[in-house]
C-alpha cells in the first residue's frame, strides 16, 4: 500500500516508518500538517496514518478535510488522547480506526493490513495473473513448484503492475507511484528496476511477460 505517515515528532515517525517500509509498504513520511494537506490532493493514497497533535493543521482538521471531500480512504488516528470522550471525536470526524501512544509496532502493522483490507483497492492477500501469484504478507513469488523471496522493490514493482494486468504503464507512473513524494529518482532507476524484476521473472519462467513499449512503458502480461 501506499501510505501518508504525518507525525511530528522524529522519534516516532522514522522507527515506524521503516516497520511499514520493511513489510513492503510505500511511505510518504511528513512532520508537517500543510505538508500533508498539499500531498493529499496530489496523491492518491490507500492509507492515511495521522497523528492528532500536530502544530497549525492538526491530524484532526486533515481527517475532517478529507471526508468533507468526500474521500474514503482509510484513516488511522494516532495520539496519546485518550479518553473515551476523544476517541469519540476521533472516529466522528471520519477516522476508522484510533491507536492510542505509545504505539506498539506489532499492533500497528495488524491495524494497518486490517484497514488495508477496507480500501477500496482491497483484492485480497495474493494477487494473480494467470497461474502467477504474487503472495502479499510474505512477499513471495509463487509459479508451479518455484518460489522466490522479492526485495522490497521488487515486490512494489511486481504489486503495482498486478494491479493494473495489461495495461501499459508510463515510466512517469512509475516514479509517480513507486517513489516517496522526496525522493526524486535518478534517470535510469525505473530501467534499472524493470531489469531486475525481470531477472525475477525469469527464475519462474515468465521474463517475456513484462513488455517494453518502445516510446510509451511497460506492460505485464500473460504469454502462454
Amino acid at each position: 500500500m501506499r501510505i501518508l505517515f504525518v507525525e511530528d515528532d522524529p522519534e516516532q515517525l522514522e522507527p515506524l516508518s521503516t516497520a511499514l517500509s520493511h513489510t513492503g509498504h510505500l511511505v510518504d513520511g511528513v512532520q508537517e500538517g500543510e505538508t500533508a494537506q498539499w500531498l493529499m490532493q496530489e496523491k492518491t493514497y490507500d492509507l492515511l496514518i495521522l497523528d492528532w497533535m500536530l502544530p497549525k493543521v492538526s491530524g484532526l482538521e486533515l481527517c475532517t478535510q478529507c471526508r468533507q471531500q468526500g474521500k474514503n480512504t482509510p484513516i488511522l488516528l494516532l495520539t496519546a488522547k485518550d479518553t473515551t470522550a476523544d476517541k469519540v471525536m476521533g472516529l466522528d470526524a471520519g477516522a476508522d480506526d484510533y491507536l492510542i501512544k505509545p504505539v506498539d509496532v506489532m499492533e500497528l502493522l495488524a491495524r494497518v493490513r486490517a484497514l488495508g483490507r477496507r480500501s477500496p483497492q482491497w483484492l485480497g492477500d495474493q494477487l494473480h495473473l494467470h497461474d502467477l501469484t504474487l503472495d502479499l504478507p510474505s512477499m513471495k513469488l509463487k509459479r508451479g513448484d518455484r518460489t522466490l523471496l522479492l526485495s522490497r522493490r521488487e515486490y512494489q514493482f511486481l504489486e503495482f503492475f498486478l494491479r493494473h494486468p495489461g495495461q501499459v504503464i508510463t515510466r512517469e507512473q512509475l516514479e509517480l507511484n513507486l517513489w516517496e513524494w522526496d525522493n526524486q529518482p535518478e534517470s535510469n532507476a525505473v530501467s534499472t528496476q524493470i531489469r531486475r524484476l525481470r531477472r525475477r521473472l525469469e527464475e519462474v519462467g515468465c521474463a517475456d511477460w513484462l513488455e517494453t513499449i518502445y516510446g510509451i512503458g511497460y506492460r505485464l502480461q500473460a504469454n502462454s
